[in-house]
């Protein structure tokens, strides 16, 4: 996983828990508070000694301290970012085996299979782990809308402005500078 990506992750995390006055996980069934929500519990250290998961592919696994990890959800034919949600051991196992997607609530604290309630099923066609191991990529076919809110995907709703880049062609390299405009002054 990229480090931006990361560091996004940590701050909204930091984000949340000073808002919302939370100074980390608790309660009962919470990740943390010792309370047994019927999950597999594991570190980024160390595997669930009990995980569904061929030992190999757990010990891959780098999980977040709540033994989970993110799964970036696309579209199999156009590639399109559809959602992401959080998986442990046990959700990508059901993923893995079921041909329908599987999360892990953080909020409600239970699985959720995509389309259950919604009918909005996704349909398993690939998954991969990136290369830290911290990162799932898992290309469905999309049944109706990814997100809860009803928009085609969650990205669709809250488009922020940026700077973009120089575009690249075959005849550019990542290393060029963007070409001047017309109204910019050039060098003497």
């Amino acid at each position: 996983m990229h480090r931006w990506f990361r560091d996004q992750i940590a701050t909204s995390r930091s984000v949340f828990r000073a808002r919302s006055g939370h100074l980390g996980w608790g309660g009962t069934g919470c990740p943390g508070s010792g309370a047994s929500i019927g999950r597999v519990s594991a570190t980024p250290e160390k595997p669930a000694e009990n995980s569904p998961l061929d030992p190999g592919l757990a010990a891959r696994l780098t999980r977040n301290p709540d033994g989970l990890v993110c799964a970036v959800v696309q579209q199999w034919d156009t590639r399109e970012l559809l959602m992401v949600g959080w998986m442990d051991d046990e959700a990508l196992h059901r993923t893995l085996t079921s041909g329908r997607v599987t999360f892990w609530s953080r909020s409600r604290q239970e699985y959720w299979r995509k389309g259950d309630t919604s009918g909005h099923v996704q349909w398993v066609k690939a998954v991969a782990l990136d290369c830290d191991g911290d990162a799932l990529l898992v290309t469905v076919d999309q049944v109706g809308a990814a997100c809860h809110t009803g928009d085609r995907t969650c990205f669709d709703a809250d488009r922020l402005e940026v700077v973009t880049g120089p575009v690249l062609t075959p005849n550019t390299s990542q290393n060029s500078a963007p070409h001047s405009s017309q109204n910019e002054e050039s060098p003497a």
